[in-house]
């Protein structure tokens, strides 16, 4: 199926949208919890000490971006509860230490520091947004500790402590506009959040529409959790008055009105299909399938994929929670990388040395739920892409997957500002942006 994605030179999105994101200010967030997978209080206590290891969730339980990390950070108390039930790690149990970053990426960048200082945990699995990524990496590198990130993302960036468990994007966006150019339309209005995520993927696909012969028409953003969305569907009626693409890389709670709006608007998906990189089954769910029926997403994972561990761990996720819920991208990348991390610490012999279960991370491989993925030494993982349709019942209809798992790439080699970078943290003397004349 996967006939090779074309690439062609495009220009690099600076920070300012990031800047911008930066004074979002939102509520004080809750008090953290701790749990070990089973609604139990742990006992306190190092990463290493006694018979536990402490380990950090730190994702946004209120605030705007709550409607998609909740589900996140169930999905890593899953696969806690799994580990500890069959022996924990290294003879260990685990402890989480939950924490609320609010939607607000100052405060993310706060809780980082808690968990590391004060809880003593062995690596953190967090975040959503880019904006909240960019704002604890700082935390992570000059603390020299370790951050597992489960949502595709924009590129442009390969830390030494961070594992990048959702696609870059040459694994979801490129893919996702050369099927829309051959299957659906040229010409393109471009939606989404205001911050760095959207502007740089829009960014991408402005100079991809360029180079395959398609058409950027309009371009618009709204501020993240804004649902003032009628300005934004009157330009697209302006815009493509007899149909085309929508590209969607909105976050959070706008989602909702969108798609609503969309509809009350008479923008049918046979007219104006709307393929989406921020919106899975269970946001499907929240805004209402009926409003979703016809539209598309690209991601690694669906919840209909067939493998023997996707029905595994789907039968698993709705004991656990319920069986009205449903799995998707994220939370089975969050759910994976915890697996990951697990299997690196038992190689490395250690929770404690950050160094080795950093080397012994790289070439980990699980069969997880969307197939085989690996981690690279770019600590970002080979992983295969889907197209899915939303149907009535709320799932998606599998359209299109590459046969095999695509490489990451997370430094773009078209990116005038970053080419011919690449990334090998298997060789400590290639750092973040290592020249090579080939990537």
């Amino acid at each position: 199926m996967n006939k090779g994605i074309r690439r062609r030179k495009f220009l690099l999105y600076g920070s300012a949208a990031f800047g911008t994101s930066m004074m979002l200010k939102a509520c004080s967030s809750p008090q953290s919890q701790s749990d070990s997978g089973d609604n139990t209080t742990p006992a306190s206590g190092s990463s290493g000490g006694g018979d536990t290891i402490k380990v950090g969730i730190l994702h946004s339980l209120s605030g705007t971006m709550a409607i998609s990390e909740t589900t996140v950070v169930e999905a890593e108390k899953l696969a806690i509860k799994e580990i500890n039930a069959a022996g924990g790690v290294l003879g260990k149990q685990i402890e989480a230490v939950v924490e609320d970053g609010a939607s607000d990426w100052p405060t993310f960048a706060e809780k980082a520091e808690k968990l590391i200082d004060q809880d003593g945990v062995a690596v953190v699995f967090g975040c959503w947004t880019s904006a909240s990524r960019k704002a604890v990496k700082d935390v992570f590198e000059s603390k020299n500790h370790m951050l597992w990130y489960p949502v595709q993302y924009e590129g442009q960036e390969c830390s030494k402590n961070i594992f990048y468990t959702g696609a870059a994007p040459n694994q979801q966006i490129e893919p996702a506009v050369k099927w829309l150019l051959d299957n659906k339309g040229k010409d393109f209005f471009l939606v989404g959040s205001d911050y760095v995520f959207p502007r740089t993927a829009n960014t991408i696909i402005k100079e991809q529409l360029a180079a395959e012969g398609g058409n950027t028409v309009g371009e618009d953003y709204l501020p993240l959790g804004n649902t003032e969305v009628i300005p934004i569907i009157t330009k697209i009626r302006q815009a493509l008055p007899n149909g085309g693409v929508i590209f969607n890389t909105l976050n959070g709670d706008s989602n909702v009105a969108f798609f609503k709006q969309m509809q009350g608007a008479g923008l049918t998906p046979e007219q104006y299909p709307v393929m989406s990189v921020s919106v899975a089954e269970e946001e499907v769910r929240q805004i209402g399938p009926e409003f979703l029926i016809g539209h598309y997403a690209a991601w690694n994972y669906f919840q209909t994929v067939e493998t023997p561990e996707n029905d595994k761990w789907v039968k698993a996720f709705k004991a656990e929670y319920g069986e009205d819920r449903v799995t998707n991208d994220p939370m089975e990348a969050a759910y994976m990388m915890v697996y990951l991390w697990k299997q690196a610490v038992e190689q490395a012999g250690t929770a404690d040395d950050l160094e080795k279960v950093r080397q012994a991370a790289i070439g980990q491989a699980f069969q997880a739920p969307e197939g085989p993925v690996t981690v690279n030494a770019n600590h970002h993982l080979s992983k295969i892409v889907r197209i899915g349709q939303v149907r009535q019942d709320g799932l998606f209809d599998i359209v299109w997957s590459t046969e095999t798992p695509l490489e990451p790439q997370p430094w773009n080699q078209y990116v005038p500002a970053t080419k011919g970078y690449a990334c090998d943290w298997s060789d400590p003397s290639k750092g973040e942006k290592f020249k090579t004349d080939e990537v």
